[in-house]
């Protein structure tokens, strides 16, 4: 089981490494005037919308500008979070990524209910949001894991006590 833990943290920082870089520079653009980005950031946003036929991000539709909003501000920290929680194998890693988990898990859910259901989306941009839902169900479920070292280091101060005696 601990390999298993230490695999899904490893590309669940993957994950929260991109996220900790593409919300505030690429999705940020949704919500933000495009004059607070360097012109590059601009070029490859427009490149991807039109690479990928997301018309989400051409459009701004209301709904989709609010779940930008919650990402940048309740999703984004807490995968600033989980990234510490990684590496610094904190106990309340478990917890953060289950709320990190369900929170993304609620709003693919309205973005893939939109595409699906206007039947304009392209294959390859349904596939870009539904890997955003399949790394929220990881996170959710690795929420539901236990911690790998924290079992390890009480036993260590178990064994150096019975010593001492």
């Amino acid at each position: 089981m601990g390999c298993c833990v230490k695999l899904i943290d490893a590309i669940l920082f993957l994950y929260f490494l991109l996220i900790a870089l593409v919300a505030p520079l690429i999705d940020a653009q949704t919500c933000v005037p495009a004059n607070y980005f360097p012109q590059p950031l601009i070029k490859f946003r427009t490149w991807y919308s039109h690479e990928y036929q997301d018309y989400l991000i051409m459009e701004k539709p209301h709904f989709f500008v609010g779940l930008v909003w919650l990402e940048l501000i309740f999703q984004w920290p807490i995968a600033l979070m989980n990234l510490y929680g990684i590496l610094a194998a904190n106990s309340w890693f478990n917890t953060t990524c289950l709320i990190y988990g369900v929170s993304v898990f609620a709003s693919m859910a309205a973005v893939l209910g939109e595409l699906m259901g206007s039947g304009r989306a392209s294959e390859k941009l349904a596939m870009v949001y539904f890997s955003c839902m399949v790394f929220s169900v990881i996170a959710t479920l690795r929420g539901f894991m236990p911690n790998c070292t924290s079992t390890s280091s009480g036993n260590g101060k178990r064994i150096l006590r019975k010593k001492r005696a």
